[in-house]
């Protein structure tokens, strides 16, 4: 049965090979940047002995995908020795580039035993091959390629760049460098990794590495690594063929489960999750694996990103195979397995999801969930000890905040688990009644949340009349008759105003005149209140940004509208219609703040008052108990009341 072979290849183990660059592969493009970061590079590597043993560490490039070339292959009819041709696949770049480095160091260093070159042949440019043997730098410091008059191919422009600027390095590096223990380490210390495809058509293989598509990534060099024959002994062929089916399958299952963004983005933020944009997402499980060492230590495994590949590399290599694969795969499904259990269990969900968007590490948790004889319940009492020290700058509420300044966050961090304990309250209630199912339940949407920006926003306005732009002024008003009862007399003054028909209206005398139509002065000290807790909430920048410093009545009826998918238009004339809108995320708390549900005394949806506000304060207090939240105003007055 044949197999693709995937190992690693020292620069050494290349020379002399013969590889075939075939015509579906664009022409040399590497830039000088790329030249001089290879160079710097291996240059600044340095080998170190790997526990206390006779080997070495080692730099690893970029993968080499290939496939052997029939002898009866068309591309090699002119060649006398058809033997041991490679198509290059993927990799010719890197290829040309270490051919380009090995033969400027043999023409530079007079004297020195010269080292063998690869050979390569261009499907497209005949030349080329005679073109990079040829390259030398002239008395003017220059690259030029002698022995032929070549044609002035795009390709040869860089291939001479990459040359000269392999010169200008070398020569910048001065009198300290050695250039014997450069060449080593490029030649001896440098691996590549060797991906030999078999069966495949290497069109095929091109195309799909090539078409914007998931490419090669370290998961599929170790499903290669990890499927290969030789690591289940001496079973039959029928049994072979089973279970590494029966590990392909599972591995797509949980690549598929981690594509959906809704259970990615529980498990990372956005930012962390956005590295895994050009591969596979199960990538994720084995960096997890490798930097936890979970299947052992295998020290000096380097920093490059291919450190998880070359950990699982040297796991494979190193004992009883069959018994590997078989631990390997067990690991891996651990941690999938338990993402699951996670994502599935309505408390575990929320809690881990809050802790993830605040920065903690999912391998802390890990680490956590798999402790000595911890349970369900232990867990979720660790988690929620995370949680109170994520929360200890902000769980007094007699504490004002500057919404503007350094305590936004902290407040966000209060405002979000409140609606997060919210809907886990909720959730538990709903499980008392039997006749539920699954279906009824709520799971608060951290894709939605991590993908958008979000405002700590006062419910009642802390500033009024502060819009200096007659723009804004204009739209202000057009909030306040929007979301206000008023009479036909102030609605023409505005409608006035709006149109600049009438100068004898200002908007501050404009403005005067709503206020005292919903006034504000049932907070008793509203410049200290209006910034303490229970006067904010969660909402996107979006639809908080779009109302700006409305009234209240403008502000709720624009939250219910983007709730509803609706919007509200209003036109000079002050016509109001109502039209599909695009629809928000509305977090649970924010929606039950402007429908005033935590006041069971509701007087008026005019504006948000005092009582409005200490029913929602007691409500933060009840429901965030457990995490030590507390008034330490309120209970000062209570002792002092008592007394």
């Amino acid at each position: 049965m044949a197999e693709n072979k995937i190992e690693l290849k020292s620069v050494s183990e290349l020379l002399g090979m013969k590889f075939f660059i075939p015509s579906y592969q664009r022409g040399y493009r590497w830039t000088d940047q790329q030249v001089r970061d290879l160079l710097n590079d291996i240059n600044d590597f340095r080998p170190e002995i790997i526990n206390n043993s006779d080997e070495e560490t080692w730099y690893c490039l970029q993968p080499l995908v290939v496939k052997k070339m029939e002898k009866t292959d068309s591309h090699l009819d002119n060649e006398t020795d058809k033997e041991n041709w490679y198509e290059v696949i993927d990799g010719q770049q890197r290829l040309t580039t270490i051919f380009l480095i090995i033969h400027y160091f043999n023409e530079m260093w007079v004297g020195k035993q010269k080292t063998l070159l690869p050979t390569i042949k261009y499907a497209t440019r005949n030349d080329s091959y005679f073109f990079l043997k040829h390259l030398e730098i002239d008395e003017k410091q220059e690259a030029v390629a002698s022995g032929k008059d070549f044609k002035d191919y795009i390709d040869y422009f860089y291939m001479k760049q990459a040359y000269s600027t392999i010169h200008a390095w070398a020569c910048k590096q001065g009198l300290t460098f050695n250039n014997n223990e450069f060449q080593s380490k490029f030649i001896h210390r440098t691996r590549v990794i060797w991906y030999e495809t078999v069966d495949e058509d290497p069109i095929k293989v091109f195309r799909r590495l090539n078409s914007g598509k998931i490419g090669l990534t370290d998961s599929e060099l170790i499903k290669a690594l990890m499927l290969n024959r030789s690591n289940f002994g001496q079973e039959t062929d029928d049994h072979l063929k089973l279970r590494q089916q029966e590990i392909a399958s599972e591995w797509d299952i949980i690549e598929y489960t981690l594509q959906n963004d809704e259970y990615w983005l529980f498990l990372l933020n956005v930012e962390e999750g956005d590295k895994y944009k050009n591969t596979t997402r199960i990538d994720y499980i084995f960096d997890l694996i490798c930097e936890q060492q979970s299947l052992g230590d295998y020290a000096n495994i380097g920093t490059d990103e291919h450190r998880t590949f070359r950990y699982f590399y040297e796991y494979f290599h190193t004992g009883e195979n069959a018994e590997r694969v078989k631990t390997c795969w067990a690991k891996v499904k651990n941690y999938f397995q338990t993402f699951q259990e996670w994502y599935n269990d309505l408390e575990l969900y929320h809690y881990v999801g809050y802790l993830v968007y605040w920065g903690e590490k999912l391998d802390v948790l890990f680490k956590l969930w798999n402790g000595n004889n911890t349970s369900k319940e232990d867990f979720i009492s660790s988690l929620k000890e995370k949680i109170k020290d994520k929360i200890k700058n902000c769980n007094d509420l007699s504490k004002q905040y500057e919404i503007d300044g350094p305590d936004k966050k902290t407040c966000k961090s209060l405002l979000l688990l409140h609606n997060i304990q919210t809907v886990i309250n909720q959730n538990n209630q709903l499980k008392a009644k039997e006749e539920y199912k699954l279906a009824v339940f709520y799971k608060f949407p951290f894709h939605i949340f991590k993908n958008e920006e979000w405002d700590v926003e006062h419910i009642d306005s802390n500033t009024t009349n502060g819009l200096d732009n007659v723009k804004d002024q204009k739209e202000w008003l057009k909030y306040s008759v929007l979301g206000a009862v008023m009479n036909d007399e102030l609605k023409e003054k505005i409608k006035s105003f709006i149109q600049e028909k009438d100068s004898r209206f200002s908007f501050e005398e404009l403005a005067n005149e709503i206020e005292e139509l919903y006034p504000s002065s049932s907070w008793t000290n509203p410049e200290h209140d209006k910034n303490m807790v229970w006067n904010f909430v969660l909402l996107d920048a979006g639809t908080n940004r779009g109302y700006g410093n409305s009234i209240f009545p403008a502000k709720r009826r624009c939250i219910i509208g983007k709730d509803q998918g609706k919007t509200y238009i209003i036109d000079d004339d002050l016509n109001v219609t109502r039209e599909d809108g695009i629809i928000a995320f509305i977090p649970p708390v924010t929606k039950n703040v402007f429908l005033k549900y935590y006041n069971t005394n509701v007087d008026n949806l005019r504006e948000w008052n005092e009582n409005d506000a200490t029913a929602y304060k007691q409500n933060i207090l009840v429901t965030l108990q457990e995490f030590g939240v507390k008034d330490s105003y309120n209970n000062q007055n209570t002792e002092n009341n008592e007394q």
